[in-house]
């Protein structure tokens, strides 16, 4: 992005999700033992020059995905949103100056490192530890133990995952930027508690931290491990042991683990309503685990995943579904003084025949709870044909028929405190 003298002044970004990039099964969340059968690898590269569109490019993109109209407008969308940034961006420019607005964004960065190391010197000097597992790779290989030690020395923190385990062949793999991105998250909520203040989104926020990842683990991964549930499982782990290290050095701060798993659930097929191909990625929420000063929300995405949920009425009318059953799972949060929250259930049919990739964790063992407080249930992932019900594993694969009904039952949050309390 260039000022109106032509100096370039900065990037404007945008991340989105696709809900199929390719690879072995719709949706682009397999059972893979490597990067390459997850979908499109699209090295930087220039999709527009100059302004003109690249159709070589957009026609190889198009070309390697399932439902390419719908990429098609998700790119288009990104396109329009970096449109409008650049415009956003250069209207303060022409407001303020480029010298003040470059400043600014200097400042922003000093003040969220201010802020940070303000907040780090609340917490007391020492070494605290935390420790969870990800139940398996979808391969066999499990439990994947994920350590952290975290040491506090005034206003500096260095945290070290030492320990954890090498990666592994299923694609439970997450590369450095996924267990720093989950870091930064974790650095900043404890810090907005301990001051009651947001903090500006920026690399600021880290300016404090020392991050230390064995090379080839689990945490950070090398190629060409597979990755997918690595950003969306191993992320959510990253951050449940993060807090339940601080949550020894803040016992009265930090609440119990939430749901812990994004329950990704994609389908795809071909739609007996069209003849034509689709592919359905979802996530879905479950119980938040409670606090010191309250009870965890129930039916709500948690930590790295934050996704909204998509309407009953929006789903049937995209896809060649119906949902049979959509609430709470009552009484699936963990007791204690403050209750942890609900996780969902909800039924889907399908009305064709399908094939299914789920990714999700908490299978096994729920969310632990806080200061005496009860784990939360663990999910189930169920498949109901001709009323017979058969639980599935947590990564699975498999083909559905008309009729099936995928049952995902998501955990509970863990509770916080003594249940006599």
């Amino acid at each position: 992005m260039h000022n109106p003298t032509g100096t370039l002044i900065g990037y404007v970004a945008s991340r989105a999700h696709h809900s199929d990039v390719g690879g072995s099964t719709p949706g682009s969340m397999p059972l893979a033992r490597e990067i390459f059968e997850e979908g499109l690898r699209i090295p930087p590269i220039r999709l527009y020059r100059g302004g003109t569109l690249n159709q070589a490019v957009w026609a190889l993109l198009l070309a390697n995905v399932r439902t390419p109209v719908e990429r098609a407008g998700d790119l288009d969308a990104q396109i329009a949103a970096l449109h409008t940034g650049s415009t956003r961006l250069l209207e303060i420019v022409e407001r303020r100056g480029t010298t003040r607005t470059l400043s600014a964004m200097d400042e922003l960065i000093t003040y969220a490192d201010r802020l940070v190391a303000t907040g780090l010197k609340e917490i007391p000097d020492g070494t605290y530890k935390g420790a969870d597992v990800i139940e398996d790779d979808g391969f066999g290989s499990g439990p994947v133990p994920i350590l952290v030690r975290i040491d506090v020395k005034g206003s500096l923190l260095e945290i070290d995952f030492s320990g954890t385990s090498p990666q592994v062949p299923g694609g439970v793999n997450a590369v450095e930027a996924i267990t720093s991105s989950a870091t930064r998250y974790v650095v900043r909520c404890v810090v907005e508690a301990l001051l009651g203040e947001q903090l500006p989104a920026g690399g600021g926020s880290m300016s404090s931290v020392m991050l230390h990842l064995p090379e080839r683990s689990v945490v950070n991964a090398a190629a060409p491990a597979s990755v997918a549930a690595g950003n969306v499982e191993t992320s959510q782990r990253i951050t449940d042991v993060l807090f339940r290290a601080f949550g020894k050095a803040l016992p009265d701060l930090i609440p119990a683990l939430s749901q812990g798993t994004m329950n990704n659930t994609t389908i795809g097929g071909t739609d007996p309503r069209t003849g034509e191909a689709f592919a359905y990625y979802e996530t879905i929420g479950g119980g938040m685990g409670a606090g010191p000063t309250g009870d965890g929300l129930s039916g709500v995405h948690v930590h790295m995943s934050n996704s909204l949920n998509t309407p009953i009425e929006a789903l049937e009318h995209a896809y060649p579904f119906r949902i049979t059953q959509y609430g709470i799972r009552r009484e699936s949060g963990g007791s204690g003084k403050h209750r942890g929250g609900d996780g969902l259930r909800r039924d889907l049919q399908v009305i064709g025949p399908c094939r299914v990739a789920l990714l999700s964790e908490r299978r096994e063992h729920g969310p632990a709870g806080a200061q005496g407080g009860a784990s939360g249930a663990p999910g189930e992932n169920v498949l109901i044909r001709h009323g017979e019900e058969r639980v599935l594993r947590g990564k699975d694969t498999f083909w559905v028929e008309a009729g099936d009904i995928l049952s995902i039952r998501s955990p509970g949050g863990g509770g916080w405190g003594h249940a006599e309390d």
